[in-house]
């Protein structure tokens, strides 16, 4: 089952605008992740020096993480070429999908602030605001350099496990989405190697801001997070007007800027998936509930 919740979160950080974080909330894990990942600290690893390998495969929840490590590995390993394929033939259905599912993640995250007051209704539009601005920054052109590569998994990472920031996206803004992607598709270990040391260093360190963050500011941590996935929505709006593409490796001419409009075509077919990707969410959060009781 971990496994698959981890599948779950490797296909949605493939798609740029929906965020692995999400999928984790959704599915019950996320400060579990968080606090596995946050065990990963020198106390423990002096465990592993020694030799002491249960007790470090203990203490640092080994088994939960790499279930969840290896369903995202599955994953983005074998639906990178699938959802790059839809994204580029059947955007509207796709994007409809991701709608519906960020839009109920939404409603189902803010129902975990226990108290609304002006920090939390602050703290949700500070990050509506954020989540917005990302979602209509202009991408960059940046160098193809390993240390630059490094840094994109350091920052994209961070963004990976924040509901409703999509580590994918902040990779397009960065200039390093296609160039990633490519590397992930022609198994080009070099790239992957240095990205994933930068990925490591990036989660072992953010997990424990935010981790702390839960425990001591509930209300507005969640406030913030329910915030950004709020704010994301303009970025899987369905139906999209392309403002600039980009060539990629193979010739193919791809967008890279796109701006909303009014839904033109598909709309009953888009309504629908719409109303799938609610469903699951809600399907989801009544069996999360019945196992929390």
């Amino acid at each position: 089952m971990l496994v698959l919740k981890g599948i779950g979160m490797g296909a949605a950080d493939v798609v740029p605008g929906v965020s692995g974080g999400t999928i984790a909330f959704i599915v019950g894990i996320y400060e579990e992740l968080l606090d596995s990942i946050k065990s990963i600290n020198p106390t423990n690893i002096k465990l592993l020096l020694k030799g002491q390998f249960k007790a470090f495969w203990e203490a640092i929840n080994a088994n939960f993480l790499l279930s969840i490590v290896c369903g995202i590995g599955i994953s983005i390993f074998s639906l990178a070429e699938l959802i790059t394929y839809l994204l580029e033939h059947h955007p509207i259905l796709v994007w409809s999908f991701f709608f519906g599912l960020v839009l109920a993640s939404t409603w189902f995250v803010s129902k975990d602030i226990k108290k609304w007051n002006w920090k939390s209704i602050s703290s949700y539009i500070a990050g509506i605001v954020i989540a917005y601005y990302i979602t209509i920054a202009t991408p960059a052109s940046t160098p193809t350099n390993l240390a630059f590569i490094f840094l994109c998994g350091v920052i994209a990472i961070c963004a990976m496990i924040l509901p409703g920031i999509s580590g994918s996206f902040i990779l397009v803004l960065l200039g390093k989405y296609f160039y990633i992607m490519e590397a992930v598709k022609n198994l080009d270990f070099l790239i992957l190697i240095v990205f994933a040391c930068g990925a490591i260093i990036g989660i072992t360190s953010f997990s424990r801001v935010l981790s702390y963050a839960l425990k001591n500011w509930h209300d507005v941590t969640i406030s913030v997070l329910a915030g950004f996935m709020l704010g994301s929505l303009n970025k899987v709006w369905p139906w999209k007007e392309c403002i600039e593409t980009y060539t990629d490796s193979k010739g193919n001419i791809q967008p890279l800027i796109e701006h909303n409009i009014l839904p033109d075509q598909l709309v009953p077919e888009a309504i629908a998936l719409a109303f799938l990707g609610f469903a699951i969410v809600y399907v989801l959060e009544k069996i999360s509930m019945k196992k929390s009781n």
